[in-house]
This record gives structure tokens, sequence and C-alpha cells, in this order.
């Protein structure tokens, strides 16, 4: 990384931090203080996701206080015959609200709702470090990302066993079905270009979102990389959210489809070859025996034999089919990032 940790863009852009918020009211502030510490000019949204406590009273009363500061210094301004710096901090804080419950609705309407040039995810729980996110904004400029993933860097005592052996059974799941490079497949800590944003289809509704984050990235290979940073563990009396098992199914499940939506080519050509290999392992004892008797004994053995050939062939084709609709598809994302692209790499690039 970068040692400089001051992102310099020209003229200033508008930086996004996307907070998903459910019930969170022992973390939220201090999250939102620990952004506005290192990015004082960022706009921040607090998506909030029907909690139950006081996380939504917490977010509004920050409102207040910003809106009050801001007050301020406009006074000073109207009453100062110096002007206000240009440097000086415009804070801004919004709260939103998502009925559909889950992360992935949550940033499925982040996406949508927010114009930004650069869109940083970070959870509510104050377990990532946001002192890294200068550092983390210039390493994503210069290098011209799309997607930076922040790998979370913990000892055994501030992660679960459960969540540990998961997130890295995943990892290294994706990473031999699709090629990523990417180590912590599932943290919630990113960032994100606008094009990527724009083109996104965001089709998960939970925490499963991560995993489609990260396959959509390699598959439209737009830019991509991974750094690491410190992992803190919750303040006592916070719970995480994610459910091992039942999350953990919904995240292989997410897996699955998108390995038959985006690759099936793969995942047709090997049921077509199993398929192809059964009718041989059924077929070849028969035609070794019709070769030698001229006579055809096992009749069912032989139906058998030709129906999983039919079905390997048909397989086969539906595969083939398939490829072209998935190729067409992602023809049409791509289109989609490209022209928000266009939009946005000569101002932010500053080329």
């Amino acid at each position: 990384m970068e040692s400089d940790t001051t992102l310099s863009l020209q003229p200033p852009k508008k930086i996004a931090v996307i907070i998903p918020c459910y019930n969170e009211e022992k973390t939220i502030a201090q999250v939102i203080d620990e952004v506005f510490a290192v990015l004082p000019n960022a706009h921040i949204y607090v998506f909030d996701n029907n909690s139950s406590d006081n996380s939504r009273n917490i977010v509004k009363a920050k409102i207040t206080e910003i809106n009050a500061l801001r007050a301020s210094n406009l006074e000073s301004q109207s009453t100062d015959s110096k002007p206000l710096d240009s440097k000086t901090p415009t804070k801004s804080l919004t709260l939103h609200s998502v009925s559909t419950q889950g992360k992935g609705a949550v940033m499925r309407e982040a996406f949508a709702l927010i114009e930004a040039d650069f869109y940083i995810m970070i959870d509510a729980d104050t377990e990532h470090d946001a002192s890294i996110l200068p550092q983390a904004l210039a390493y994503f400029s210069t290098h011209k990302l799309d997607m930076l993933n922040i790998a979370r860097e913990a000892d055994s005592s501030t992660y679960r066993k459960g969540h540990s052996f998961g997130n890295k059974l995943f990892s290294k799941s994706t990473q031999m079905l699709f090629g990523t490079k990417i180590n912590d497949m599932l943290s919630g800590y990113r960032i994100f270009s606008r094009p990527f944003v724009k083109s996104f289809p965001a089709h998960s509704n939970g925490f499963e979102i991560e995993t489609e984050l990260t396959i959509y990235a390699l598959e439209q290979r737009l830019r991509t990389d991974e750094i690491k940073a410190p992992y803190k563990s919750r303040p006592e009396g916070s719970f995480s959210k994610l459910s091992t098992f039942k999350d953990g199914f919904k995240i292989s499940l997410m897996i699955l489809n998108l390995l038959f939506s985006e690759r099936p080519l793969l995942v047709f050509g090997v049921l077509s070859a199993i398929c192809f290999l059964l009718s041989l392992f059924f077929g070849v004892p028969v035609f070794v025996e019709f070769l030698e008797t001229s006579k055809v004994a096992r009749f069912p053995t032989l139906f058998v034999c030709v129906g999983l050939m039919v079905i390997a062939v048909v397989l086969f084709i539906a595969g083939l089919l398939a490829h072209l609709v998935t190729k067409s598809i992602k023809e049409s994302r791509y289109l989609a990032y490209l022209q928000s692209k266009r939009e946005s790499y000569k101002g932010i690039y500053g080329e």
C-alpha cells in the first residue's frame, strides 16, 4: 500500500459511506464518529433494516448534532468577514429505512439511490478499522480499481471458529470454481467505483451479497484487489447477526446458483461427461458381448446405456445454449459498466 495517507482528487469527489444497520445501538454512533474522524467530508448513509432497538434514534441524534454544527459554521461565516476555508469539513449524515430484511436488500437499495464517485461499504459493529480508509482510498484511486476488498486480519480470539472455518471454506471454493484471488470473500468492508455500483445487478437479499459482489467482479473481469486491515472484536453486549449454519447454507446456494448462471457450460459439461462415462460403463460390456455372441442378452442395460448417452448429448447442447445466453448477458452488463465508466472516468482520475 502507498505510504501517502492523503487521498488527493482534483476536483474533490463525493465519497459515499454506506452503513447497513440492524440493532446496532451499542456501536453505530462510534462507527459514524470513526469514519468522520478520517473522512470529515464524506457523505455517510445509514440504512436501518427494521431495527427494534434504539439505533434509529441514535442516528437521528447524530444528524441533529451535525445540522447544528453546520448552522453554527454558516452563522460564523455570515458574521466573520473572512470566509470559511474550502477545507472546512462538511459532514453529511443521512438515515434511510429499508423494509425488506437482509443486507443484500440494503445494498441493492443503497446502490440504486446513492450518487457518488466512490462507495465504501462498512459494517455498523465497530469490527472494521476505519482509520485505514484514507490510505485505502488512495490505493483504490492510484490503481484505478473497481472493487477493493479489505480483508480481515484477526487472531483466533476475535474470530468465531464457525465463521472463520466457513469463510475459509467458501473463499477456497470460490477460488477453485471461479479463479478469484480474494482470500476473505465474506468481508463486509469494501470500496467500489461508480461504474461497478451502477452496473451491479444485486439479486441477493441476505449476507450472501458479499459472495455475489466478488463473483460479479470476477466474471465481468473488473479491476479488483485486496488489502488487509485489523479486525476488532465487538463490544460487550453486541452480537453478530450472521448465523453460521443458516447463512452458511444461503451462501452455499448462492455459490451454486452463480455457478449455474455464470458458468453454465462448465456445469452442464461436467454433468454431460458423467452421463457419457456412465453410458460407456454400462454399454461397453453389452457391446463386447454382442461382438462375441452376435446377440444382445441384456436389453434393459442397453436401454439405460442409450438413455444416458441421449441425456449426455442434451445436457451438452443445453450447456452451449446457456453459455451463449450468459455471454450476451455479460456483454450487456459490461456495456452498462462502460457507459458509467465514460461518465466518471475522466473527472475522477484527472485524465
